[in-house]
């Protein structure tokens, strides 16, 4: 909400796309236009290939996302943009890791909230969170990570042997 009241675009455009893709901040940083758009518009799901496992994951682009990335594609620095999230220099072709991570603690501190307990894969993991908190369903947060193994998404969600149990009280048979 703060961005938006702040008519900070990029920003807007980039808290979005990293809550709705999931993706790790290096992957994150280097999506092109052509990930996200087709025929000038923005595409409902987009697939980007993944730098750590070098496979294709896949994700939905919300209505907000995709309204938020149209205005920010409407800026100036984004004319001719390959990248998009440019950097600001010209041997910069998009922004570093270190300067998402230096954007995301100012998105935090601006809210209140302690700069160390939040960062870049904190972006990654909202989403996956609260799909698993609603439906317990482990295989579709594995798919949605890109996962390869079970094992690494229950690690990464700290599921443990609570969260089993007041799965198995909520259903009834």
């Amino acid at each position: 909400m703060r961005l938006e009241l702040a008519e900070n675009h990029r920003d807007l455009a980039l808290f979005n796309m990293a809550i709705d893709s999931k993706l790790r901040g290096c992957d994150l940083i280097k999506m092109k236009v052509v990930d996200v758009m087709a025929s000038g518009q923005i595409k409902e799901r987009a697939s980007v290939l993944q730098s750590k496992t070098q496979k294709p994951v896949r994700f939905e682009i919300s209505e907000g996302t995709r309204a938020s990335v149209e205005k920010w594609m409407e800026d100036e620095l984004m004319v001719g943009s390959e990248y998009l999230w440019p950097g600001r220099f010209h041997e910069r072709l998009h922004i570093s890791t270190r300067q998402y991570a230096r954007i995301v603690r100012d998105w935090v501190t601006s809210i209140g909230l302690e700069a160390t307990a939040f960062g870049t894969h904190s972006m990654r993991r909202t989403k996956v969170t609260q799909i698993y908190k609603k439906t317990g369903n482990l295989r579709a947060v594995q798919l949605l990570l890109g996962h390869t193994k079970m094992d690494s998404t229950v690690r990464y969600l700290g599921v443990e042997l609570e969260d089993a149990l007041a799965i198995a009280e909520a259903i009834e048979i």
